[in-house]
């Protein structure tokens, strides 16, 4: 009999099963996955982390993967407004029966042993790909790498997409650290692409220990770009003329360059033509990502939250001018590096509004404008919630200016939970 019959019941319990939140470790969730027997959940398995542009990293794969005729699996995290985004096989999401019934499975394997709501989840999501017979498994790291509930699994390619400073309090306070712990999911003899074209020491010095098969960009795989297409060299490849990703940002063209590469290393087990390629990139989307609505006021939605997505972030909103002013509806973890993200953001926004987030390692609204008064010229206001900036603008934004809400996937996931607030709303 299974203990819940409702996804909401079994994640609730998940969230208070673990003494504590994040355990990194891989002993407790390796003895549940041998009982479930899902540690080679596909033929073929890729394991993307990174700083930044896991996500589009692997949308981008999943895109061009399914076009190309595979049967495809993709786990990532965190989700937006609803778990079942967490998992899509061949692009669609689960039922909340399909997972209700692998956590009943997880829940026997796992005997006695606590699990974290990561690791629970993350077995189940092995476990379902499993079952659907994919062809491909795409897994995105959670935190770091080498003991992220994911390494649990030998990827036969592992990417790291780009090394900055996040999540110091678990992966160290500098790149060579933090590299050190990303390149934990490469494996002896297999390819590793390194996307960050200036890869800290130390994820070199531990994928040679490692004896991964390591290509960087700008070292063995290139790009180019001329007006809006692009060209992508790698050891026995090219491609020229591609089309630019949908997906918004010139840090794209990096994220691309990396899929390419990896599918290169790849070309025995999962060979790709032209067409699915081009068409992989075209389609491609991931929400939250520098996501543009169009409207009378137009809208961009970025769950970035480090000085490096905002550089990003910051970078786009320049390509894009508007007529108007832009408020920034920004709600933030407090462990965040909170300066570094208000500077790269601060020429481009004329107005903040500091949200509180129903978080207890949330920053507070009041702390936050604090901040925010002391490092840009532009006007503050402190909201007592997501909702409240989303009332406060709905009267106060007029045609030609620019909402852009960031800071974290809590303050996208509620302002996604709100209705739009001009009625030509549409993604761009």
């Amino acid at each position: 009999m299974p203990r819940f019959h409702t996804l909401e019941e079994w994640l609730a319990w998940q969230e208070s099963l673990h003494p504590v939140a994040i355990e990194l470790g891989l002993e407790r969730v390796t003895r549940v996955a041998r009982e479930l027997d899902c540690l080679a959940p596909a033929p073929v398995v890729i394991t993307v982390g990174g700083t930044n542009g896991k996500g589009s990293s692997l949308a981008m794969l999943e895109a061009i993967l399914c076009r190309a005729g595979y049967r495809t699996g993709c786990y990532t995290s965190p989700h937006l407004l609803h778990y079942n985004e967490r998992l899509r096989i061949d692009e669609a999401v689960l039922e909340d029966a399909d997972w209700c019934e692998s956590f009943a499975r997880v829940d026997a394997a796992r005997g006695g042993i606590s699990l974290t709501y990561f690791e629970f989840g993350t077995l189940a999501a092995l476990d379902l790909m499993g079952r659907a017979g994919v062809d491909v498994a795409l897994l995105e790291v959670g935190l770091g790498g080498r003991l992220d509930a994911v390494n649990i699994v030998d990827a036969d390619l592992a990417m790291v997409t780009s090394v900055g400073l996040d999540h110091t309090e678990w992966l160290g306070d500098n790149r060579d650290a933090i590299g050190r712990e990303k390149a934990g999911i490469f494996r002896p003899g297999r390819p590793a692409i390194c996307v960050d074209a200036d890869p800290p020491d130390g994820l070199l010095q531990a994928a040679a220990a490692t004896g991964a098969r390591l290509s960087v960009l700008g070292r063995d795989f290139h790009l180019r770009h001329d007006g809006p297409r692009w060209h992508w060299q790698g050891a026995r490849a090219h491609w020229q003329d591609l089309p630019r990703p949908a997906l918004p940002g010139m840090h794209q063209l990096a994220n691309a360059a990396g899929v390419l590469a990896a599918l290169e290393c790849l070309h025995q087990h999962l060979p790709v033509n032209e067409q699915a390629v081009v068409a992989g990139l075209k389609w491609a989307r991931l929400p939250g990502r520098i996501e543009r609505l169009a409207g009378k006021v137009e809208q961009v939605l970025d769950v970035a939250h480090n000085a490096q997505a905002a550089e990003a972030l910051a970078d786009a909103l320049r390509h894009w001018p508007v007529a108007g002013r832009t408020h920034a509806v920004i709600g933030m973890l407090a462990d965040k590096d909170i300066a570094g993200f208000v500077r790269q953001l601060a020429p481009r926004v004329q107005h903040w509004l500091a949200v509180d987030l129903p978080l207890p390692r949330a920053e507070p609204a009041a702390g936050l404008a604090r901040r925010l008064r002391a490092q840009t010229a532009g006007e503050v206001s402190v909201c007592a919630s997501v909702a409240e900036a989303h009332s406060r603008l709905a009267g106060q934004a007029v045609a030609g200016d620019r909402i852009l809400v960031c800071g974290s996937f809590y303050t996208v996931a509620g302002w996604k939970a709100l209705p739009a607030i001009c009625e030509t709303d549409k993604p761009d």
